[in-house]
């Protein structure tokens, strides 16, 4: 492991500048990029440490703001923990603005964080890699579906609602997407059901997806979280060895 540095950054999108945090080696030199897309609650010291622990296993970590449209982060009065306490009031709002970024908005906006990471000395030349939680997931498949040619790998954890009915569902995009792809459910979810998880299989494996789904027994919806009271230590580790595994392999 490697010292690190961590900056805020801006970046400039078709729709305005969103706010971003930067984690890399210290070393100023050029590494694999990781573009890392945030749960619901948005970026805050918790999602900064995962970006700083990649950091330190050697690659320059984006950390992007995407509902930089509602204002600067954090866009909602997060608790230093969120528990059954404080989680109802959130979700009061969180829906709305989760609403509000449309597939074609968030796409629009991975074209400029993407075009960042190209342009950025810190970042090595070539594709990068994703990784996202909860809403973050869905981002990852619409982004490497969207944007092959510039990434290399991509993995999502506890996400959600990866492949309903809907016309904008995730899961299309997999015909386009040439990254090797993981994907760590949680088995207590219930916005990825069983038939999901089988869905998104199935359509991974007919459109010649290099992949791998797992499902972590016992773990709840936002297992990696460890500022919330949904967070599970054992599945969280596992989480971090098929991430670095995923990324060695890439890099």
């Amino acid at each position: 492991m490697t010292s690190v540095q961590g900056t805020a950054v801006d970046i400039t999108t078709e729709d305005g500048v969103a706010d971003a945090y930067l984690a890399h080696p210290a070393d100023g030199l050029p590494h694999p990029g990781v573009l890392l897309y945030q749960d619901a609650y948005g970026p805050r010291p918790h999602l900064n440490a995962m970006a700083d622990r990649l950091a330190a296993a050697g690659y320059t970590v984006l950390l992007p703001h995407v509902f930089y449209r509602h204002g600067r982060a954090p866009v909602f009065d997060l608790p230093d923990f969120i528990g059954p306490e404080t989680r109802g009031a959130l979700w009061e709002k969180i829906p709305a603005v989760m609403q509000s970024l449309t597939p074609e908005l968030a796409m629009r906006d991975a074209g400029a964080y993407l075009q960042w990471m190209a342009d950025s000395p810190l970042v090595a030349d070539g594709p990068v890699a994703l990784t996202g939680y909860c809403m973050g997931a869905r981002l990852v498949l619409l982004t490497a579906g969207t944007y092959p040619d510039r990434v290399a790998a991509a993995a999502g954890f506890h996400g959600g609602r990866l492949a309903t009915e809907a016309p904008d569902s995730p899961h299309l995009a997999a015909g386009n997407v040439t990254a090797e792809v993981y994907f760590g459910h949680a088995d207590q979810d219930a916005s990825m059901p069983p038939e999901q998880q089988q869905l998104l299989e199935e359509t991974l494996t007919a459109a010649g997806v290099r992949h791998r789904c797992e499902v972590y027994p016992g773990a709840q919806h936002g297992y990696t979280q460890a500022d919330t009271d949904a967070y599970d230590k054992e599945a969280d580790e596992r989480h971090w060895a098929a991430l670095l595994d995923l990324l060695g392999r890439t890099f």
